[in-house]
């Protein structure tokens, strides 16, 4: 490979020290710019990346705008950590400058501001991925291997569960996951969504019913503790998704389950069962049921030891190799159109098409990666 593809960071929030833990040890990018509205939070960025040497002579530029960072000679790409209202006005900024885009999910906040970056990207020849690139780990590879290789026959069914009790009780200012753009399904869904397309491809058809329970939540950590807040979106989501093979995906989203041992992801074929493991990290147990109990598979794809920041490498390395990049656009576009049909379909009470679809991601052969 030939020299890494450098990146210029904007939005230096808490996720991004996860990013910079992973493109400080990997070969392929290089970590050089940051911009944030918070001029302390990018300084401090900077020198952590500087402390690992991630840019040119260890020292990561501080830039005062995202007009300035995308306008640099130092910047291939743009890592786009921003919140989730300004994620398309980045990623058109970028494109429009001739850069390369990775970006947190979701791609956009809607369907219009999705289709405008991915026309944006195409009408430039540009590049556009989007997390979670967790998929690509050798947990879902490793599972998506025993599908593609016949270990359980023809899938049938699939189900895939997000419960919790809601995230007030442990984050501070939890009101944003509870206002328009939040909830469930947008926050968590994008995970085990894109681990369902990479294990059975894209969905043609949804149906769903979604639930409100309460009308006020009450802050249960921080120094607003005890304080209450109103609901503006509907908390429990759960659906059915057809995919275009015909394979059947039952999933729950919620917010309003105290407790619960339902397993994150199985996938039932006519020869056996796979247990997939959280699509929200990059590894676990893989365990596959003939009919005469459970065993765990070896680890036989993805990629070992990941972190947020895979797919920006994977981004590079198909740049480099000129083969289209796994976390693409086109799949989180098809996963933003999933969720927001499925809540639509909710809210009509009947079944939708999904207009949307996308190309299955290749599989990370391996593991070794």
């Amino acid at each position: 490979m030939g020299k890494p593809l450098k990146i210029g960071i904007v939005g230096a929030g808490k996720i991004s020290g996860a990013y910079l833990a992973t493109l400080d040890r990997l070969s392929s990018v290089q970590f050089t710019a940051v911009t944030d509205l918070d001029r302390d939070r990018a300084q401090t960025l900077a020198q952590e990346g500087s402390a690992g040497g991630a840019g040119d002579e260890g020292k990561i530029a501080v830039v005062g705008s995202l007009a300035e960072l995308v306008a640099r000679d130092d910047v291939d790409a743009v890592l786009n950590l921003t919140i989730p209202a300004a994620h398309a006005e980045v990623a058109l900024a970028a494109l429009g400058a001739g850069k390369h885009v990775y970006g947190e999910k979701p791609l956009a906040a809607n369907r219009k501001e999705a289709e405008a970056v991915l026309v944006a990207a195409r009408e430039a020849g540009l590049r556009v991925a989007c997390a979670p690139d967790t998929v690509l780990g050798t947990g879902t590879q490793t599972a998506r291997k025993a599908v593609d290789d016949g270990l359980i026959g023809r899938p049938v069914a699939a189900t895939a569960f997000m419960t919790c009790a809601g995230h007030e009780s442990w984050h501070p200012d939890p009101e944003f996951y509870y206002r328009p753009g939040g909830g469930p399904l947008l926050d968590m869904g994008p995970y085990y969504l894109s681990a369902l397309v990479h294990l059975l491809g894209p969905v043609v058809k949804v149906t769903g019913a979604s639930s409100r329970p309460r009308a006020e939540r009450t802050i249960g950590s921080g120094p607003r503790t005890g304080q209450n807040f109103s609901v503006e979106v509907d908390t429990h989501i759960t659906g059915v998704l057809e995919h275009a093979d015909g394979t059947l995906s039952t999933l729950v989203m919620s917010f309003d389950v105290k407790a619960a041992r339902l397993p994150r992801i199985e996938v039932h074929g006519t020869e056996a069962s796979l247990s997939v493991p959280d699509p929200n990290g990059f590894d676990g147990p893989v365990d596959i049921n003939r009919g005469a109990g459970w065993e765990t598979l070896p680890v036989s794809a993805g990629h070992r030891d990941g972190g947020r920041g895979t797919g920006l490498a994977d981004l590079a390395e198909a740049l480099a190799e000129g083969r289209p990049h796994r976390a693409s656009a086109e799949l989180a576009a098809h996963v933003l159109d999933i969720m927001l049909t499925l809540m639509a379909a909710a809210d009509q009470g009947r079944a939708l098409p999904v207009a949307s679809t996308c190309e299955r991601p290749a599989p990370v052969t391996g593991p070794g990666h």
